[in-house]
């Protein structure tokens, strides 16, 4: 189902049910990991503006993390605006003590006493998927009280798509989904396409992140978004936006691809977002395990950096004990 509506500037916003969950979002979802202290480290107060002004341009999907640590960020702009957007947050939790913590954690970090939606993150294949069981069985019974709406998972792996295709219980997928498969661990964009086109006549919804790769794909902005909003079987797509001219830039390309691209032609970031490592390094090793990318790697007792592997995601930098990695 979609419609549109008109948001509080005049843009025209796209609304979509998310599958089968009941869910209505905008096609544009607020990514909320490039403004946490993983990437932009913005403060409360400023991370809130951009959150705040995404809402009040229409946008009203947030995706976020317990990994994240976005929710004061959230819980701020919705202060700002009285704006209640639709949630969507993730949990690396095995256990039901650990998941009942995370969830426990965003509901109070949010003020609320529900959540819209909850997921496995990083989700590889059928064996993770049931490793993690026992926390997916709490979320299914938080579900049951009316405490989450919807459940599922977020991965980066063809194989964790196909996975869930014969688990009636995952009802949301969040995956990686760009014109080149940057950042797909096991295979190829058209192998994730069908596998998500599977997962999506068998009712699951679908709403994509990194279009543009985490920002390494942005010399060909309108080829990536042409590409994923063609997919028809994506209710919605992530993006993250880390200032009030991003913001502008991303919902000027959801309503037209024309109009973005003037936009673009005037906003002039600061510097190229890329991943930064600090002089006080150690080498330990400790990121390069925790990239599932293989983009880092530890060479003559230094740190090296395969660019063209790096989704900017941050998450090495959730490894590292010293903050020595940085996104920005």
């Amino acid at each position: 189902m979609i419609k549109f509506l008109m948001n509080r500037k005049g843009i025209g916003m796209e609304y979509r049910k998310l599958g089968r969950t009941g869910i209505t979002v905008s096609r544009l979802c607020f990514g909320g990991l490039v403004i946490g202290p993983l990437q932009k480290n913005l403060s409360i107060e400023q991370g809130a503006e951009v959150i705040a002004h995404a809402l009040l341009r229409g946008v009203n999907f947030i995706d976020t993390a317990d990994l994240y640590q976005t929710y004061d960020h959230i819980r701020r702009a919705m202060d700002l605006t009285g704006i209640r957007p639709v949630i969507a947050s993730k949990s690396y939790a095995y256990s039901r003590e650990e998941a009942k913590r995370t969830v426990d954690k965003a509901l109070t970090a949010l003020k609320l006493d529900s959540l819209d939606i909850f997921l496995m993150h990083e989700q590889e294949s059928e064996h993770t998927l049931r490793g993690h069981w026992e926390a997916f069985e709490y979320y299914l019974e938080l579900k049951d009280q009316g405490v989450l709406k919807a459940v599922g998972i977020s991965t980066h792996h063809i194989a964790a798509v196909q996975a869930s295709l014969n688990i009636p219980e995952i009802e949301v997928i969040h995956p990686i989904t760009n014109k080149a498969g940057l950042g797909i661990c096991d295979g190829s964009m058209e192998q994730m396409l069908q596998a998500l086109e599977q997962a999506y006549q068998k009712g699951k919804a679908i709403y994509g992140m990194k279009p543009f790769g985490g920002g390494n794909l942005l010399h060909s902005f309108q080829e990536c978004f042409e590409f994923v909003t063609s997919i028809p079987y994506l209710d919605a797509i992530a993006v993250g936006m880390q200032s009030i001219d991003e913001v502008e830039m991303n919902v000027a390309l959801f309503d037209n691809v024309a109009e973005a691209g003037k936009c673009m032609a005037d906003y002039r970031p600061e510097n190229k977002k890329a991943l930064h490592v600090d002089f006080w390094c150690e080498a330990c090793g400790k990121c390069t395990r925790r990239c599932k990318q293989n983009a880092l790697s530890i060479m003559d007792k230094k740190l090296t950096i395969q660019h063209d592997r790096c989704v900017l995601c941050g998450y090495c930098a959730s490894a590292c004990p010293v903050f020595a990695l940085k996104v920005y």
